[in-house]
């Protein structure tokens, strides 16, 4: 298995894995102008692009997984909820979906409470083990915080609901799981991230504010502290969803 991380100046991170011996991988959350990014570590790596996605649709960045897709000729991914909004194809991940690439492969869990759409990714290496090795969070689970709740929905809904995918669906699993965000300090997308791209499920369970409250103080604490919102956000999201250059 190869598994690359790339950072961008703004705390975004992306991220690029796959199997080599089958020559199979898998972008997520690209930024644009990172395309050619994407495109030579596949080449170093021997393997084509098979999936391309995206874990939301981005509010504080313009994405540049639909181009990266039309380059390769993959297919864009993004939550099927996503289908009926934007103004292109798209193929549509379903909750409990698994992408295949070769001995890695990817699960799909549909996690909605930083946005309708959020997803997170439990990625599998079947020469290790059929257990997920790592998370790939999203804007749902950071490292010392979570997504914040006013982008698709009123702050208390989405907050109630960004709790529920967080203790329905990630703690649940097993401490040890590596969780690898779509975000790191100096991002708007949540508050008190850390500047640590990555943790575990346990580490985070003891340290991180947010994990030890009830659903009651969790959404107060949640809806209280709320970042500004990204600059051009209208513009970015019209442009991420096709419905704007």
């Amino acid at each position: 298995m190869f598994f690359k991380q790339r950072g961008s100046a703004d705390g975004t991170l992306s991220y690029f894995y796959g199997c080599g011996g089958k020559g199979q991988g898998v972008a997520i959350d690209a930024v644009a102008g990172d395309e050619q990014w994407f495109v030579e570590e596949a080449q170093k790596a021997a393997v084509r692009i098979a999936f391309v996605v995206d874990t939301h649709i981005h509010a504080d960045h313009l994405s540049g997984g639909r181009a990266l897709a039309e380059r390769v000729d993959a297919p864009y991914c993004l939550h099927e909820s996503d289908l009926a909004q934007v103004n292109f194809p798209i193929r549509g991940l379903q909750d409990g979906e698994v992408l295949e690439t070769g001995n890695v492969i990817t699960k799909v869990l549909h996690t909605p409470g930083h946005t309708p759409d959020s997803i997170c990714l439990l990625v599998s290496d079947l020469r290790r083990s059929q257990d997920p090795w790592f998370a790939l969070t999203g804007d749902t689970l950071f490292v010392g915080g979570v997504g914040r709740p006013d982008l698709g929905g009123t702050p208390q809904e989405m907050a109630g609901r960004i709790f529920d995918s967080i203790h329905g669906k990630l703690l649940t699993l097993p401490g040890d799981l590596e969780i690898f965000p779509g975000h790191a300090a100096g991002s708007v997308c949540g508050a008190g991230l850390s500047g640590k791209p990555s943790s575990t499920l346990s580490f985070e369970k003891r340290w991180d504010p947010y994990l030890s409250l009830d659903r009651e103080t969790f959404i107060a604490k949640l809806v209280a502290e709320i970042p500004p919102r990204p600059a051009d956000m209208a513009r970015i999201v019209a442009v991420n969803l096709g419905k704007a250059t």
